[in-house]
């Protein structure tokens, strides 16, 4: 069972992904991102809808040790900060 499930709206998965690579991931044929003690997996979603909003989704699931979770979530999470939401 994936440790960090996150659901985001208005990122794309190819964005997410190179935050992943630019934090020490790389991606397998899968399409998986491997770290030092972690692996990350994405999945884009249906799109999320608001009357004629539309907004793409994507689901970003982290497996860690403790320590490599201690690594990479304050990293990442910085790179999530943005702008307008």
């Amino acid at each position: 069972m994936p440790q960090y499930v996150k659901e985001m709206r208005g990122l794309p998965l190819w964005l997410l992904r190179e935050y992943l690579v630019e934090i020490g991931g790389e991606v397998d044929s899968a399409g998986e991102i491997h770290g030092d003690g972690w692996r990350a997996s994405l999945t884009q979603m249906d799109d999320f809808r608001l009357g004629s909003l539309v907004v793409g989704e994507v689901r970003l699931e982290v497996d860690a040790d403790e320590e490599a979770m201690a690594r990479l979530m304050p990293v990442l999470e910085k790179k999530l900060l943005r702008a307008g939401g």
